[in-house]
């Protein structure tokens, strides 16, 4: 019998090793992924759809107050209201940060909150005779939509 004695015997394992498992080893860093630099046009939607955000947030500050201050019909409705209004202005304010990042999920709610932004600026502007308050959401929505549709911005969303 030969013995090769070119390769070392490999230590003893731990008993915890034998046991649970050796830990494993440090992956390779992750390489860095490239920055895809958001057009202007897709700015200026992030620009608008911040805005609308914090918008947004006010107005559910303003109606929790009217709800606390007020003798509101029903208490449950109008909580509903308030987190409805906080919960699409988070959403509003992080997609806009990732139509700033050019982040791929970003585009879907923004373009659905758009929608509903519509809808409600149409029923203010001519259901409730509110144009000073309908008008401006149509105009932002028409912006917001117009600004995503544009060809730099639909070119930086397939590049990434």
């Amino acid at each position: 019998m030969t013995e090769d004695r070119g390769t070392p015997a490999p230590p003893p394992r731990r008993l915890a090793d034998r046991l649970f498992g050796a830990t494993a080893a440090q992956p390779a860093p992750r390489p860095a992924e490239p920055v895809t630099q958001a057009p202007p046009s897709l700015r200026r939607a992030a620009l608008v759809v911040a805005l609308e955000g914090v918008v947004l947030a006010v107005g559910a500050l303003v109606l929790l107050y009217l709800t606390l201050t007020g003798n509101p019909e029903s208490v449950p409705r109008a909580v509903a209201e308030v987190v409805l209004a906080a919960l699409a202005a988070g959403v509003l304010l992080a997609a806009a940060r990732g139509l700033w990042r050019v982040a791929a999920w970003a585009r879907g709610p923004v373009v659905a909150l758009q929608l509903f932004l519509g809808l409600t600026g149409f029923t203010f502007a001519f259901s409730a005779q509110q144009p000073l308050i309908g008008l401006p959401i149509l105009a932002s929505v028409a912006a917001v939509l117009y600004l995503l549709a544009a060809p730099d911005s639909r070119l930086a969303y397939e590049d990434s």
